[in-house]
């Protein structure tokens, strides 16, 4: 799996887990619409750090909680 598969999977179960939708992240995260929606809907193969961050902080999970998780051990990029 590539490493962007891996992070919008990842980002994908965190919204699930806590009720969070694409419209969230620009009510509550203040990121631009069209920068949340080409980071999951997979028009960008490569994610910015800074988008990242922005999306998961918006959801309260830190970087090192969000990348420490089983889905980041087998990265084939």
């Amino acid at each position: 799996m590539s490493l962007a598969e891996a992070i919008k999977i990842r980002i994908f179960n965190l919204m699930k887990e806590k009720g969070f939708s694409q419209y969230d992240f620009y009510t509550k995260g203040g990121i631009p619409k069209a920068t949340v929606s080409q980071a999951l809907n997979g028009t960008r193969e490569r994610l910015a750090v800074r988008t990242v961050y922005e999306i998961i902080s918006t959801m309260g999970i830190s970087l090192k909680e969000f990348f420490d998780d089983p889905i980041f051990d087998d990265i084939s990029d």
